[in-house]
C-alpha cells in the first residue's frame, strides 16, 4: 500500500529510483536552503527554521540567494522559472522584507507566507499578497498549486526552455486531508520495525528522555499522524498525475526531466519518540529520490549515496551549465540517470544540524527546565539548544557506516554498522576498532570545513583516502584534542 501509486507509475517505474538519497540536515529550512543553494549548511549558514537561525533572513537573502540554482538558469541560462508552494519557513516575514520580497531567479512567483497550511493562508503572488479561505474548491493548498503549475503550462513562452519547483507542504502538519480522502486508509498504522516504541539505550540523552514504553494515547496520536500524512499524500499524487498529463498533451513529457523529493523524513514511534524529524537516523535523514526524462532507462534502481545537494549541479548540468563556476558543494546525477560506466562517486556524506531550543521552560512541561522545545505529547521532548551534532554517513563496497558526534558537554558519539543493524538499535562506538574512530572523526572534521571541491574528496574507504594523525592535533586542534582525551 502506498498513497502515490501514480507517482510510482509516472516517475519511479518510467526512470529512476534511488535508494540511498538523504538530506544533510533533517530540517525544513536548512534543507530547502541546501536544495537551492547545492551546498551543506554550514556553508549555506541556515542553521535552523528560525530567522535567528538565518532561515530567509535579510543575511540569506544578500549572500544566498543571487546564487542559488534557479537564479543561474534564468540569468545564465536564459530559462523561465516557476515556483509554486512552501518556500522557507520564515519566508515572509516582516523583519524579512514580508511577501513583497520575490528572491532573484523566479520569473513566477507564488509562495506560501511562513509555514504549513492547507486553508487560510496568503500567497505571494509575484509579491503581492492573495488571502485564500477554507472553501475546499478554490482554497485546498495542494488543489490550488496544481492549477497554477497546470496554468503556467499553458500561457508559458514555448520559446524558452522552463523551469518548475512545486513545493507542497503536504504531508506536513497540519495533515488536512481533501474531503474526499478524509476516509482513506482506515487500517493503516505506523511500520512496527524493531527500532519501533523501545529504550535507545547507548544513545545521546535527548533520545535517553523519552518514556518508555509509549502511552496508548501517543501511540494512537501518531498512528493517526501517519494515516492522516498519507491521506494528504493522495491530493500531491493527483498533482503529479496532473502534471504529467498535461506535459504530454503539450508534447514535452519526453524531453522534460521530472524528479520527485522531500527535504526530510519522519519517525513516528522509532526509540520512542512519538512525531518530528531533526534526529540523526535513518528515518529522519533518508528521502524518495525518483527521476524520469530523456535518456533515463525505465524501472531502474541505483545504489550510489546521493544527496539533496546534489539536486542543483544536477539541473544546472542537464541546462549545460559550466559546474566548475559554481561554488557548489553537490554533484551532478547526471551520468548516474544516463546509465554512464565507470563512474567515480562518493562514499561519504555530511550529516550536520545545530538545535533549536528556548531559555524558558516549555509551559506545558515546566519539569523538564529550560532549553527543551518540542515536547508535545507526553513531555516528550524532540529538540533542545545542545542536540547540536555532526555525522559522517558511509556507503562504500565494504561498509555501511554512521559516525556522529556531538558537541554537547559529553561529547557524545554514535557510531551504527548499517550491514548488521538497519535500524540502529545499538550503537558500537565503544566496540569499534580505535583506528576506524580516528579516521572517521579526522573525515568529520574535513568535511565539516569543507567547501565546494573539497566536499568530494575521497572518504575513509575510498583507495584515494590519505590519513595523517598528525593533522588530528595541528589543523583543527581543540576537537581533535577533546576527543582523544576521552575515554570511549
Amino acid at each position: 500500500q502506498t498513497p502515490l501509486k501514480k507517482t510510482n507509475a509516472l516517475i519511479a517505474q518510467m526512470g529512476i529510483t534511488f535508494l540511498n538519497a538523504y538530506v544533510p540536515s533533517a530540517l525544513c529550512c536548512p534543507s530547502r536552503a541546501s536544495i537551492l543553494t547545492g551546498k551543506y549548511p554550514h556553508n549555506h549558514h541556515v542553521v535552523n527554521n528560525t530567522l535567528e537561525g538565518n532561515c530567509s533572513s535579510k543575511l540569506w537573502q544578500k549572500i544566498q540567494e543571487p546564487y542559488t540554482f534557479p537564479a543561474l538558469l534564468k540569468t545564465m541560462c536564459g530559462y523561465q522559472t516557476f515556483f509554486a508552494g512552501k518556500y522557507l519557513n520564515e519566508y515572509g516575514a516582516e523583519d524579512a522584507g514580508g511577501v513583497g520580497h520575490v528572491p532573484p531567479g523566479w520569473s513566477f512567483w507564488y509562495a506560501l507566507e511562513k509555514n504549513s497550511k492547507y486553508y487560510n493562508y496568503t500567497l505571494s503572488v509575484n509579491g503581492k499578497a492573495r488571502r485564500h479561505g477554507e472553501n475546499y474548491s478554490v482554497d485546498y493548498l495542494t488543489d490550488v498549486l496544481a492549477n497554477m503549475s497546470l496554468d503556467f503550462l499553458e500561457y508559458k513562452s514555448n520559446f524558452e526552455p522552463f523551469f518548475m519547483m512545486i513545493s507542497t507542504p503536504a504531508p506536513h502538519s497540519p495533515w488536512t486531508a481533501a474531503p474526499q480522502y478524509t476516509k482513506s486508509f482506515q487500517n493503516v498504522s505506523a511500520p512496527r520495525n524493531s527500532n519501533f516504541n523501545i529504550h535507545g539505550k547507548n544513545k545521546h540523552w535527548l533520545i535517553r528522555q523519552a518514556k518508555t514504553p509509549m502511552t496508548n494515547s501517543s501511540i494512537q496520536f501518531l498512528d493517526d499522524a501517519y494515516r492522516k500524512r498519507w491521506q494528504t499524500l493522495l491530493s500531491v499524487d493527483d498533482l503529479v498525475e496532473k502534471l504529467v498529463k498535461k506535459l504530454e498533451v503539450n508534447g514535452e513529457l519526453d524531453n522534460t526531466y521530472i524528479f520527485y523529493t522531500s527535504d526530510n523524513g519522519f519517525h513516528t514511534g522509532q526509540f520512542s519518540l512519538p512525531i518530528d524529524k531533526r534526529q540523526l537516523y535513518e528515518f529522519d535523514i533518508k528521502v524518495p529520490l525518483l527521476v524520469r526524462g530523456p535518456g533515463i532507462k525505465a524501472n531502474q534502481t541505483n545504489k550510489m549515496l546521493v544527496a539533496n545537494i546534489d539536486l542543483g549541479p544536477t539541473i544546472l548540468d542537464i541546462a549545460g551549465y559550466d559546474l566548475n563556476k559554481t561554488q557548489m558543494d553537490g554533484m551532478s546525477l547526471l551520468p548516474l540517470l544516463r546509465g554512464d560506466k565507470n563512474v567515480t562517486w562518493r562514499s561519504d556524506f555530511l550529516v550536520e544540524y545545530q538545535g533549536e531550543g528556548y531559555n524558558g521552560s516549555d509551559p506545558t512541561c515546566p519539569g523538564l527546565g529550560p532549553g527543551v522545545t518540542h515536547c508535545f505529547p507526553d513531555c516528550v521532548c524532540e529538540d533542545s539548544y545542545n542536540n547540536t551534532y555532526a555525522c559522517v554517513r558511509t556507503l562504500s563496497a565494504s561498509w555501511d557506516l554512521q559516525y556522529c558526534e556531538f558537541d554537547d558537554r559529553e561529547v557524545f558519539v554514535e557510531v551504527y554498522n548499517l550491514t548488521a543493524d538497519p535500524h540502529q538499535i545499538n550503537n558500537i562506538a565503544k566496540t569499534i576498532d580505535q583506528e576506524i574512530l580516528e579516521k572517521m572523526n579526522y573525515r568529520l572534521m574535513m568535511l565539516q570545513s569543507c567547501s565546494g571541491a573539497t566536499c568530494r574528496t575521497p572518504g575513509v574507504f575510498d583507495p584515494g583516502y590519505r590519513f595523517d594523525p598528525r593533522l588530528m592535533f595541528s589543523n583543527h586542534g581543540v576537537r581533535a584534542r577533546r576527543f582523544s582525551a576521552q575515554s570511549l
